[in-house]
């Protein structure tokens, strides 16, 4: 996802601001600690999956449930509820034979 789609959807006037024009946003936040260790299982045990890709999946959830209507939003939200994890798919198709 673009840095600047996600900033539409809360400013639609965002949408025509150049490069220049448009404000970066950093994110800084203090989580408890269980989902720290949660995040970390995940991301230990997913290895195609890193910080970033879980929080944008996650903010991209929260976003579409909470009723944002933007299409990059959404798109994201469908795109990771739909992957196939390609650790998994690998596995599967490593270990079966056909009969």
């Amino acid at each position: 996802m673009d840095r600047y789609q996600l900033e539409s959807c809360v400013n639609p006037a965002l949408v025509v601001a150049t490069e220049e024009e448009t404000p970066f946003v950093s994110l800084e936040s203090e989580i408890p600690e269980v989902l720290f260790t949660a995040m970390k299982g995940f991301i230990g045990a997913n290895p195609n999956w890193d910080q970033y890709q879980l929080m944008s999946s996650a903010l991209a959830r929260f976003l579409y449930q909470n009723g944002c209507s933007e299409r990059a939003v959404t798109e994201r939200y469908l795109d990771d509820l739909f992957a196939t994890p390609i650790a998994a798919s690998s596995k599967q198709g490593k270990g079966s034979t056909t009969t």
